[in-house]
């Protein structure tokens, strides 16, 4: 692991031959994440004294971008910043088990304490909601870069931060992060496509009908419909449906699908392949003023894993990657190569790069 203050950043050694400004990037840092003394005074407020005391965490990331390297280039940069930013201002509530409702000390209501413990609040809850907020305030900063340089792209997002014995994995992407024991392997993060967030695509534009411009229909439909099948009934799903039904079939239902195709080739308003990912701001559906960003979700899923309760081993390994490893290799593979590599090369010090 190469580590650095959170002032800097590292770039990993990936797409092999290819120039720095690709459209895959990846970063790895140390965080510090600056940890205030608090004290009491009479008044039963909390002071703010200096402090050189730190949080240290360690970061990795990986960045797919899409439609240009830009976006992949800035999110390397900032997210970290982003994070860092997000933590130090919860770091009250990051330092306790059971995180004060109130940061400043005092309790408007005598059974505050009470009500986090009825809510199951935790002090990773806190970690978790801080990386959520990282991931949109990012977000938006690309959005105001990329409209001032009339730019447009974007990139997904694989994140990985070690804190306080935990493992906190966010994922805004169809890239994963796999954990490779020497006999098993956890999945650590869930990909996201527009066929795995089909409901919640659905669902929005049931909301608003005005983001599919009278050009899309939101239902889905085994294939693409023609002009003789209106009238007949056709399989069918909306929003709120896990299995099937039938419909028939309107005139409307011959616009384009909102989610079109069916694993690598589903696009979402025939356009991205992702569901969840940073930028794409003033992406529009070709010839249309109809705009993707809508649909396209910054926040990202986190996973937490207490490394603290396993016990981790020297070869116990964590991979990210993005779609360009899984969509020629299931998990079962990678594991048995990452095993096989470690076991064959023990006395190599640098077998883990």
């Amino acid at each position: 692991m190469n580590t650095h203050d959170s002032t800097t950043h590292s770039q990993l050694t990936i797409n092999a031959q290819k120039s720095e400004f690709n459209e895959d990037q990846a970063t790895c840092c140390q965080i510090s994440i600056r940890k205030n003394n608090y004290g009491k005074g009479e008044d039963q407020e909390w002071l703010i004294l200096c402090s050189t005391e730190y949080l240290t965490g360690y970061y990795w990331a990986l960045f797919d971008g899409h439609g240009g390297p830009e976006v992949a280039i800035m999110a390397s940069n900032y997210l970290h910043y982003c994070i860092k930013q997000k933590l130090e201002e919860v770091v009250g509530g990051i330092t306790e088990e059971h995180p004060p409702m109130h940061l400043n000390g005092q309790h408007v209501c005598q059974s505050d304490p009470q009500f986090v413990e009825e809510k199951q609040i935790r002090q990773k809850d806190v970690v978790i909601g801080a990386l959520e907020q990282a991931f949109q305030e990012c977000d938006e900063v690309i959005g105001q870069e990329m409209e001032a340089a009339s730019q447009s792209g974007g990139c997904t997002a694989l994140a990985a931060l070690y804190l306080q014995g935990k493992l906190y994995v966010a994922n805004a992407s169809d890239s994963r992060a796999l954990l490779v024991r020497k006999h098993n392997f956890i999945p650590l993060s869930t990909e996201f496509t527009p066929e795995t967030e089909r409901q919640r695509i659905q669902h929005l534009a049931l909301m608003y009908p005005e983001l599919l411009g009278d050009e899309f229909t939101r239902f889905e439909f085994p294939r693409r419909l023609k002009g003789d099948d209106v009238g007949q009934k056709v399989l069918y799903r909306d929003y709120s449906m896990q299995g099937w039904g039938y419909k028939t079939i309107e005139k409307d239902d011959l616009k384009y699908p909102l989610i079109h195709g069916h694993g690598k080739q589903a696009r979402l308003l025939g356009t991205l392949a992702v569901s969840r990912g940073l930028g794409d701001h003033q992406l529009k559906v070709i010839e249309t003023d109809i705009e993707v960003k809508p649909f396209l979700s910054c926040i990202p899923k986190v996973e937490m894993f207490d490394l603290t309760e396993q016990n981790i081993k020297e070869d116990d390994v964590l991979i990210m990657a993005t779609d360009g490893l899984w969509d020629v290799l299931p998990n079962e593979d990678v594991a048995q190569m990452v095993r096989s590599f470690l076991e064959d090369n023990k006395t190599d010090p640098y077998r883990y790069s």
